[in-house]
C-alpha cells in the first residue's frame, strides 16, 4: 500500500463512520484502528474535511492505488458501518455507493459482507449470557487484554469489529463476579465515561512510550508497517486491560465511584500496562499464529462458553 493511500483510506473510513448521521463510541474506536494501522501526517484536517463535507467517495475511491487498497477502503468500512450493530438503510446506501466507485462486484464482496454482519450481531445478542469467570479475576482481564491486543495484529481487516464485544462481554462478567445484574447500556456507559471510544486520543501517551517514541506520534507521521502494528496492539491491549481493572474496582465498591474517580484509575491502569506489555509481547505474537476469526466468532455466540 503507498503512502498516497493513506489520506483517501482514512478519509473513506471517516465517512463510514459518519454515514448514518452519528458517529458513537463504537465507530470512533474502530476509525482509530484504522489511523492506527495506516497512519497519516494530517488526520485533524482531514476530519475537517469531512465535516465540512468536502471529500466525496468518488473522488477518494478514485485515487486509490491498486486493487488492495481498494479492498481495504471497502472491508474497513464494513468493520465501521458494522460496529454499532448491524449496518441501517443509509449505511447499507453508503458502502453500495464505495462499492461501486471502487469498481468492486457484489460477489467480490460477498464473502466480507457477510462475515462482517455475522460478527456485528453476536455481541448485542449475546452479551447478557454466561457464567462469571472462575479463579483471580487479574487473570482473566490479562489474558483478555492479550486477546484483544492478538485480534489488533491478525491480518484481517474485519478483526477489529471483535475487540469492543469482547471487551464488553469482559466488563459483563466482571460484574456478574460481584453479584452485579447488569445490561448492556450499563456496560457501555462504563466504557464511554472513560472514554474507550477515543483510544488513539486517550493512550497515545502510553503507547509512545511503550515503542520509544518510534512512531513519531500516533496521529502524526508516517512510519512503516510494523510500528503502526505495534502501536496498535499496544493501545488495544492497554485499554482492555485497564478497562478491567477498573470495572473490578468499580463494582466490588458497588458501583460508587464517580466519574472523575474511574478517571483517575484507568490512568494508573494505563500506567501498569506500560511496564506489563513488553513482558507479554512475545504470547500476544504466538497468539496471533493460531487466531482464527470465525472460531472466535463461534466462542461469541455461545452462551456456554461465556
Amino acid at each position: 500500500m503507498k503512502t498516497t493511500d493513506h489520506a483517501p483510506l482514512i478519509a473513506i473510513a471517516m465517512l463510514a463512520a459518519r454515514a448514518d448521521g452519528v458517529v458513537d463510541s463504537a465507530e470512533q474506536t474502530a476509525v482509530d484502528a484504522v489511523v492506527a494501522r495506516v497512519g497519516n501526517p494530517d488526520v485533524t484536517s482531514l476530519a475537517q474535511q469531512v465535516a465540512a463535507g468536502q471529500l466525496r467517495v468518488t473522488d477518494l475511491a478514485s485515487s486509490l492505488s491498486d486493487d488492495d487498497a481498494r479492498r481495504a477502503a471497502y472491508e474497513w468500512a464494513l468493520a465501521i458501518t458494522n460496529a454499532d450493530g448491524s449496518t441501517s438503510e443509509s449505511e447499507q446506501a453508503f458502502l453500495e455507493e464505495l462499492r461501486s466507485a471502487l469498481g468492486l462486484s457484489r460477489a467480490e464482496v460477498a464473502d466480507a459482507t457477510s462475515t462482517a454482519a455475522a460478527l456485528a450481531e453476536a455481541p448485542v445478542s449475546e452479551v447478557h449470557a454466561g457464567k462469571p469467570p472462575a479463579g483471580p479475576l487479574d487473570e482473566f482481564i490479562l489474558q483478555q487484554a492479550m486477546l484483544t491486543g492478538a485480534l489488533e495484529i491478525l491480518p484481517d481487516r474485519l478483526a477489529n469489529i471483535v475487540i469492543l464485544p469482547l471487551q464488553l462481554r469482559m466488563v459483563y462478567q466482571i460484574g456478574q463476579r460481584h453479584g452485579q445484574k447488569l445490561d448492556l447500556d450499563q456496560v457501555k456507559d462504563l466504557a464511554a465515561t472513560l472514554g474507550i471510544g477515543a483510544a488513539a486520543q486517550s493512550l497515545e501517551g502510553v503507547a509512545m512510550k511503550l515503542i520509544g517514541g518510534l512512531a513519531g506520534g500516533l496521529l502524526g507521521g508516517i512510519v512503516g508497517d510494523a510500528s503502526r502494528i505495534a502501536t496498535g496492539a499496544i493501545i488495544t491491549f492497554s485499554t482492555t486491560y485497564a478497562l478491567g481493572h477498573v470495572a473490578e474496582q468499580y463494582y466490588a465498591q458497588g458501583r460508587r465511584l464517580s466519574a472523575a474517580d474511574l478517571k483517575a484509575l484507568f490512568g494508573r491502569f494505563q500506567a501498569d500496562a506500560k511496564t506489563i506489555y513488553p513482558r507479554v509481547e512475545e504470547q500476544i505474537h504466538r497468539q496471533v499464529r493460531t487466531l482464527n476469526l470465525q472460531s472466535l466468532l463461534k466462542d461469541l455466540r455461545s452462551p456456554s462458553n461465556l
